[in-house]
């Protein structure tokens, strides 16, 4: 940091707050942490400027793609019931031409971004228990992390600096402008939906990604086409039938792939999954490359859905929170032009469908 940057922004009574709110709670995440001190997690980032973080710009077309320069790194994204973190290389970076939206398609960091949600972004170099610890972290306008990027051990040290040179923004400002969460538009009643036309809709489907459409058209929100589609397209399932085919798919060493995302972010990994632990109500993977935190009790409606495709039904277990949000997602792994694998449909297929 330099003098200017320190004289800018000297320590907020905010960053003093937190500091002995740690000292108090040891371990106490930035996220907990600013929901006890009524804050928003950008706010409580951004009060670290001058300290340990430094203010970027949110340039995401040319910051995204210059990520890979630091190597190996480990990406997290998560909702507020379920963490997902993957190891691996930022390659194949795409940000669409109009910048509200972004893909990156490398073997190992699959991600959809939703870039017009995307607002503001700091890099933090801290000091912790385990040593440093380096991230770029982003933030929504409502100041919620949307995703972040950690390095690891065999990172590229020496293009960290470097980077963060380049996209550093010229005021170090506190300034946020967060705006207030949009009132949600509250769902039709199920008699005003044309229920005919959505599941005539739904067997028409070409390709899973056409499934938003479906939804925008026909007016409903999501766990209400589910309620609607007929047991043909969706059936509720027994919550604790989620971690039961992740265990499944462990033991029978089934590739599967894993959804987890916020309104902003979505990632996936692709692949096995065998080290799975519980810890009290989580439901933990922890592979090398891939670590999944599930909250269990904050998924309350679980549902195996049916989706037509040009290359035959694909069958996902899709799991919802108390509000109606998707909290994760699981397939078989596939790609596009190749039917959905056998072992997968069979493990999808065994739970009992939940009396509804």
């Amino acid at each position: 940091m330099t003098a200017q940057s320190n004289a800018l922004s000297a320590t907020p009574a905010l960053y003093q707050n937190w500091q002995q709110l740690r000292a108090e709670q040891s371990g106490l995440r930035a996220r907990d942490a600013a929901a006890k001190l009524g804050v928003s997690e950008a706010e409580l980032t951004a009060s670290r400027l001058g300290t340990d973080a430094v203010r970027l710009r949110p340039e995401w077309a040319a910051l995204l793609p210059a990520l890979g320069e630091l190597g190996y790194i480990m990406a997290l994204t998560r909702n507020e019931h379920c963490v997902h973190e993957r190891k691996g290389v930022y390659a194949d970076v795409t940000v669409m031409g109009s910048g509200q939206m972004g893909m990156v398609l490398s073997p190992d960091i699959d991600l959809r971004l939703f870039l017009s949600g995307w607002a503001s972004v700091f890099a933090i170099d801290e000091t912790t228990a385990r040593g440093p610890q380096r991230s770029i972290q982003v933030f929504d306008r409502q100041g919620v992390a949307v995703h972040k990027v950690y390095l690891t051990a065999t990172s590229k040290e020496a293009a960290w600096a470097p980077l963060i040179e380049r996209f550093r923004a010229e005021e170090q400002s506190t300034e946020l402008d967060l705006q207030p969460l949009p009132e949600a538009k509250p769902p039709r009643a199920d008699t005003d939906v044309d229920v005919t036309a959505l599941r005539s809709e739904w067997s028409q489907l070409q390709d899973t990604h056409d499934f938003f459409a479906l939804l925008k058209r026909n007016e409903v929100a999501r766990t209400q086409a589910l309620r609607l589609a007929g047991h043909e397209w969706a059936e509720p399932l027994a919550t604790v039938e989620l971690t039961k085919v992740i265990e499944a798919a462990g033991q029978g060493e089934v590739p599967i792939m894993v959804f987890v995302g916020n309104k902003h972010c979505i990632q996936i990994h692709s692949g096995p999954v065998s080290n799975l632990r519980w810890m009290d109500t989580w439901f933990n993977v922890l592979d090398p490359n891939f670590n999944l935190h599930l909250k269990t009790t904050g998924v309350t409606e679980l549902w195996r859905v049916r989706k037509p495709s040009v290359d035959g039904i694909i069958t996902s277990y899709e799991g919802f929170d108390a509000d109606g949000e998707l909290v994760i997602q699981l397939f078989g792994v596939r790609k596009p032009g190749i039917p959905e694998r056998d072992d997968w449909r069979a493990l999808a297929e065994t739970a009992t469908v939940l009396i509804d």
